[in-house]
């Protein structure tokens, strides 16, 4: 691997440990491409009109663009060989166009299982204007070493 590749291992991951926070500006664009990237079509992703008459304040972004935004956060941290195993979250509020959405995140347990996979498990919030639009506990497999590689991992040595 490349020497400036910044790998992050089990043994620099605590409980307690603070991610520090990334925060993104939406635009329409941002809303729009995450749309069209996962095939949702549904009007309320693109079409600021059909949204304002729903209900809505404006188009917003859908659950895969969420959930890929979740992702990049967790592994700009992790660095590559992050592996998210598992993801839940709960969204209780849109994100749209114009909100700044800053997400946050704290190691709440590590574990190394039976087969030797080293875990974190992680409640991130998604917050804009300081409240939580998106609650999310994920558990991302992390090298135990810098010769170990959570995606090599396949069949029985990958329990999630």
């Amino acid at each position: 691997m490349a020497s400036d590749l910044k790998i992050l291992t089990a043994d620099k991951v605590k409980e307690g440990d603070v991610v520090p926070p990334l925060s993104v500006n939406v635009s329409a664009t941002t809303v729009v491409l995450g749309a069209l990237a996962s095939r949702d079509w549904r009007p309320m992703h693109h079409d600021r009109d059909f949204a304002t008459n729903q209900g809505v304040r404006d188009i917003f972004l859908n659950t895969p663009n969420q959930a890929a935004w979740f992702e990049r956060y967790l592994t700009d941290w992790s660095g590559p060989l992050g592996r998210v195993g598992r993801m839940k979250f709960k969204m209780r509020k849109s994100v749209c166009p114009g909100d700044a959405m800053v997400f946050n995140a704290v190691v709440k347990k590590t574990e190394t299982d039976d087969v030797g996979c080293c875990w974190a498990e992680l409640d991130v919030n998604l917050t804009v204007n300081d409240e939580t639009v998106t609650a999310c506990s994920v558990r991302i497999a992390i090298p135990a070493n810098e010769r170990d590689n959570p995606w090599e991992r396949r069949g029985e040595n990958w329990k999630p």
